[in-house]
């Protein structure tokens, strides 16, 4: 932490136990630059992560409690909350399950809420098997609208993915590919430009540029192959021009990634999932970051899965937890400065889930 500034705490949720996350937070408690960064409530069943510390072939020394106590006052270091609900037998190695599944659910659960009572400035979380989720939970469709209900937030949050610098945020995210034309307005594209520069200067940045990407091949070639870049996404731009958002387009999709990556540009703006994830994945799919932005708290992650077929094996790259756990390090301090003289409550893990259950 740089001389002046806040360390902010973090809640950190241990996601699949089956995949790779237990070894990675194993790794992350282990990196001094890491903890130096935030204080960091730990969250989950301390068998897993002991489980993935040997595979990671590392020791891992932090105090435990149990849900029913009061998390420790402190400036740094960690803590971890033992929830003592999975036994590493119920979940092997690389395989799915529900055990796997429910276990995930809660960890996140339990740190969205704790965040939400004020106990945390930021939540992280190691990978979740969006599969495992819905077994534990048919209604979770993603983590956004897990998160809003959990909550209970009615504004607008959309996913960022970041990769050295580079941000990626879309229009419309987990939809048909058929419908998305369809759900293309000016109000949603220009809601999305200023929610992307609210995150990127949240993230340190003082004035962020935005590229905005085109929907159709060549950016619809003056309309020859659609209209959509000039009837919407185009006065879009220039109304979030005119209302201070630094950004420009629509660019061809094909070469918008690339004037970015030299530096023209601190963000894209995408229409649609794959549009964005594609270009972002090719550049480094074990380096990148998923930032949940538009919440009360910012929300971070690795952008990789739980990578079943190198779990346990100590194999795992740890760049993008890393990178994950720095950025809700930046962006949880600021919220940490705003109630520096605010008193954090003494909660345990059971007082936030009462209030939850109330």
């Amino acid at each position: 932490m740089s001389a002046g500034s806040v360390r902010p705490t973090i809640a950190f949720a241990m996601g699949d136990a089956a995949g790779v996350g237990s070894e990675l937070m194993a790794h992350m408690l282990n990196d001094a630059e890491v903890m130096d960064a935030a204080r960091y409530i730990v969250i989950g069943d301390r068998r897993i992560l002991d489980r993935g510390a040997k595979a990671a072939g590392v020791p891992v020394d932090l105090p435990t409690i149990s849900a029913d106590a009061p998390i420790p006052d402190g400036e740094s270091g960690a803590v971890f909350v033992d929830l003592g609900h999975l036994d590493p037998a119920d979940a092997p190695f690389g395989q799915l399950g529900l055990a796997s599944g429910r276990f995930a659910v809660e960890n996140f659960r339990t740190a969205l809420l704790f965040a939400k009572s004020g106990g945390a400035d930021a939540v992280a979380f190691t990978p979740f098997n969006k599969a495992a989720m819905r077994l534990a939970h048919p209604g979770y469709e993603d983590e956004i609208g897990f998160t809003a209900d959990v909550i209970g937030f009615n504004g607008v949050a959309k996913e960022f993915n970041i990769l050295e610098g580079l941000w990626n945020a879309r229009v419309t995210s987990h939809v048909p590919l058929k419908d998305v034309a369809s759900l293309l307005t000016q109000e949603e594209i220009v809601g999305n430009l200023h929610l992307t520069a609210d995150a990127l200067r949240a993230s340190g940045l003082a004035t962020p540029r935005i590229a905005v990407a085109g929907l159709n091949p060549h950016a619809g070639d003056g309309g020859n192959f659609g209209r959509e870049e000039i009837d919407v996404i185009g006065p879009a731009v220039a109304t979030a021009k005119a209302e201070g958002v630094v950004c420009d387009g629509p660019f061809p999709a094909d070469t918008v990634f690339v004037r970015a990556r030299r530096g023209d540009f601190d963000a894209v703006l995408t229409m649609y999932h794959d549009q964005g994830q594609i270009a972002m994945k090719l550049i480094g799919f074990d380096r990148g970051v998923t930032l949940m932005g538009g919440f009360p708290f910012p929300i971070c992650t690795p952008a990789h899965g739980t990578a079943f077929d190198i779990a346990g094996t100590g194999r795992a790259n740890t760049g993008a937890v890393r990178a994950a756990l720095l950025l809700a390090a930046r962006m949880g301090a600021k919220a940490a400065a705003r109630r520096a003289s605010v008193s954090r409550p003494s909660l345990s893990v059971s007082d936030v889930r009462s209030a939850r259950a109330a």
